[in-house]
């Protein structure tokens, strides 16, 4: 469930007399994602998605975010675009939170890609790099390096009661972060381009979606969060070669990776796992079990950690 704040029809109704949308003729809930309240509204000049930006989300941040949504869809990606109301506002205020009315993005979401569905991918994060080559606004990766150690200690004795492994991996892979990669490009990236934030159409991506997660960063670490997350089996102990080999030729086509990223991705691969074991754990370990999220296994990107942390550069290709 990813409704936290109600929003009434009556609600609604004064929220949108901001825009020239339309009223409404439907409006519900979406049960997809874990952060914000989202709801599908149906007006009668089309079909929107109404967020409401719940407490874990900065809003100081927000004006960077949809910053970037704006940009990617004026360079004509798949991103839905932030509406603004007549007097140009994005970001609004709608029962106690922050709030934006987003245009809807055909397609669906698939659990377990195809090689095809994966070059699709490969090719779209390409152009998102490129499209955001002249985005000059900086936001810091809240989620990068130099949290994890933090984060970690957070999690203490916590991880032991995951699974008894967890600890000295975990240590492990901090202990390999004192050799981060460094003088590699940075950009603009997504940060959590997952199966469920990618939209396809009959094998096109038709959207790229939640941006919340979205920073400056090494841009070849985008590259390897999204191997991360669709070249493995769901429970990280299958990696599939030929999934990864078309994610890096549809990256190619568009983009591509210098010889000094390619270097760098069995240890890019090994802190972006890493990132996503930690904040998993968190969320096991203090999430409540009355709780509406749905907990996510930390144990999942502990076996990719362990794979990166044994894989050659042309492992992580699909050579």
């Amino acid at each position: 469930m990813a409704v936290y704040t109600p929003v009434t029809a009556t609600d609604l109704a004064g929220f949108l007399t901001r825009y020239d949308c339309g009223r409404a003729t439907s409006f519900k809930g979406i049960a997809e994602g874990v952060s914000n309240s989202n709801f599908l509204v149906d007006t009668t000049s089309g079909r929107y998605v109404l967020t409401l930006y719940e407490r874990n989300i900065d809003a100081n941040d927000l004006p960077w975010f949809l910053s970037l949504m704006t940009h990617l869809a004026d360079k004509g990606l798949p991103v839905p675009r932030p509406i603004a109301d007549r007097d140009g506002h994005a970001l609004q205020t709608l029962n106690g939170r922050a709030a934006c009315l987003i245009a809807f993005a055909q397609g669906v979401s698939i659990a377990e890609p195809t090689p095809a569905e994966c070059h699709a991918v490969g090719a779209a994060l390409g152009r998102l790099h490129r499209a955001t080559a002249d985005f000059v606004a900086v936001r810091a990766n809240s989620l990068g390096v130099t949290a994890w150690r933090p984060m970690a200690a957070k999690c203490g004795a916590g991880l032991a009661k995951i699974d008894p492994a967890l600890p000295v991996l975990v240590a492990d892979a901090l202990a390999a972060t004192d050799s981060w990669p460094t003088g590699l490009p940075v950009g603009t990236i997504h940060a959590d381009l997952f199966p469920d934030n990618v939209l396809l159409d009959h094998g096109d991506v038709t959207g790229m979606i939640d941006f919340y997660f979205a920073c400056t960063d090494i841009r070849a670490y985008d590259y390897v969060v999204t191997h991360a997350a669709w070249c493995f089996s769901a429970i990280g102990t299958v990696h599939y070669p030929d999934r990864a080999a078309a994610l890096a030729a549809g990256y190619a086509e568009t983009h591509g990776l210098e010889p000094a990223e390619v270097a760098a991705l069995p240890r890019l691969g090994e802190g972006a796992a890493l990132r996503f074991v930690l904040t998993r754990a968190y969320d096991w370990l203090h999430t409540p079990p009355e709780a509406l999220v749905t907990r996510k296994d930390p144990m999942a990107f502990a076996r990719r950690l362990a794979w990166y942390a044994r894989a050659t550069p042309d492992a992580v290709l699909g050579r």
